[in-house]
C-alpha cells in the first residue's frame, strides 16, 4: 500500500450540468479510498441546496466533501479564493494518501485549480467604477463596451453576466492587455491529475435538464429563495446570480409568475450547459465517458489506470 500511496494522484470529474458528475465521483471516491473536493462555485454558498442540486448530507455515504457550504450568500465568490483553500484541500489530502476526488462544472474553476491560473490583482476603484455603471447603464451596455475593448471576452461571457463583464473589463484596464491574456497555457494538470469528463446525446441531456428543473421547483427552491432573500441573498453579488435563483427573485419580485420562472431556468441552464460543452471540448486532456454507460465506474476506472482492488476510508 506505501508504494501506490506514493502514487495517488487526483481525479477530476468535470462536464455539462446535469450529466450525473456526482454520482460518478461518490463511485470514485468510495471505491478509491478518497474524498470529494467541489469544484462547482454555487455549492459554495450555504443554504443553495435545491437550485444547485447539491448532494444531501445523507447520500454522501460517509466520504468527506470539501469546498461546500463555506460561503454565506452576501459574500462574494471568486476564483481566486477558491484556487487557495481548495489547493489546500487537495495537497492535505494527497499528503495523507487520500485521492482528491474534483467534482464539478465551473469552467475557471477548473482552470483556476488544474492549471494554476495566475489571477490579476483588483483595483477598487476601477472595479466601483465598472459596478456603478453596470447598476446605472444596465448589463447590456457594459457587455457591448466590453466588445469595443475585448471582442474575445465579449464572445465567450454570457451578456447577462455582470460579474464577470466587470471583471474582465478591470482586467484589460489594469493591465492593458486581453482578459484571456492572463489565461494559463493549457499542459500537464497540477498534480498530474486525471481529468474526465461525462457526457449524453443532446436530447436525453435535454431531458434532465428540463426534468431536473421540474424537480426543483417541485422539491421547494421557491421557498429556498423566500429563505435566503430574507438572509440577505437578493444583495449578493455572485450567489443572486445563479441559475435559478436569479429566476425565482425575478418572479418574487413581481416581474413574471413562477411558471415563467421555471421556463427561464430551463433555458438558462441549457445555454449554459452549451458553454460548458464548448469549453471542455477545447481541452485535449479530457478522458470523455458516456454518462449513459451501464458500466460507467469501470470505464471511468480503466481511463485512470486503477486496476487495484476496492480501498475504502479508514
Amino acid at each position: 500500500m506505501a508504494d501506490r500511496d506514493l502514487a495517488v494522484r487526483p481525479v477530476a470529474v468535470v462536464g455539462p450540468t446535469a450529466g450525473g458528475k456526482s454520482d460518478l465521483a461518490l463511485d470514485l471516491a468510495e471505491h478509491l479510498g478518497g474524498e470529494i473536493v467541489n469544484i462547482d462555485a454555487m455549492q459554495q454558498y450555504r443554504g443553495m441546496d435545491i437550485g444547485t442540486a447539491k448532494v444531501p448530507v445523507a447520500q454522501r455515504r460517509g466520504i468527506p466533501h470539501h469546498q461546500i457550504d463555506v460561503l454565506e450568500v452576501t459574500e462574494v465568490a471568486t476564483v481566486a479564493r477558491y484556487q487557495a483553500a481548495a489547493t489546500a484541500d487537495v495537497e492535505r489530502l494527497l499528503a495523507a494518501g487520500r485521492v482528491p476526488v474534483i467534482v464539478g462544472g465551473s469552467m475557471m474553476y477548473i482552470q483556476g485549480l488544474l492549471d494554476g491560473w495566475s489571477f490579476p490583482e483588483t483595483d477598487p476603484d476601477v472595479r466601483r467604477r465598472y459596478e456603478d455603471e453596470l447598476e446605472a447603464l444596465g448589463v447590456a451596455h457594459l457587455h457591448r463596451r466590453l466588445g469595443e475593448v475585448d471582442p474575445a471576452a465579449a464572445a465567450s461571457i454570457l451578456p447577462t453576466d455582470g460579474r464577470r463583464i466587470v471583471r474582465a473589463l478591470e482586467v484589460v484596464e489594469i493591465t492593458g492587455r486581453p482578459f484571456a491574456a492572463s489565461a494559463p497555457t493549457i499542459g500537464e494538470p497540477r498534480w498530474g491529475t486525471t481529468i474526465l469528463a461525462l457526457d449524453r446525446d443532446t436530447a436525453e441531456l435535454d431531458g434532465r435538464i428540463r426534468e431536473r428543473t421540474r424537480a426543483m421547483f417541485a422539491d421547494g427552491l421557491v421557498d429556498e429563495v423566500v429563505h435566503l432573500r430574507e438572509h440577505g441573498l437578493a444583495h449578493g453579488r455572485t450567489a443572486s446570480r445563479a441559475i435559478g435563483y436569479v429566476q425565482v427573485l425575478a418572479a418574487l419580485a413581481g416581474e413574471y409568475d413562477m411558471a415563467a420562472a421555471e421556463e427561464l431556468t430551463f433555458i438558462g441552464t441549457r445555454r449554459y450547459v452549451r458553454r460548458q460543452r464548448s469549453w471542455f471540448r477545447r481541452d485535449h486532456r479530457i478522458r470523455w465517458l458516456d454518462a449513459g454507460e451501464p458500466a460507467l465506474l469501470d470505464r471511468a476506472l480503466s481511463a485512470i489506470g486503477d486496476t487495484d482492488p476496492p480501498r475504502t476510508l479508514e
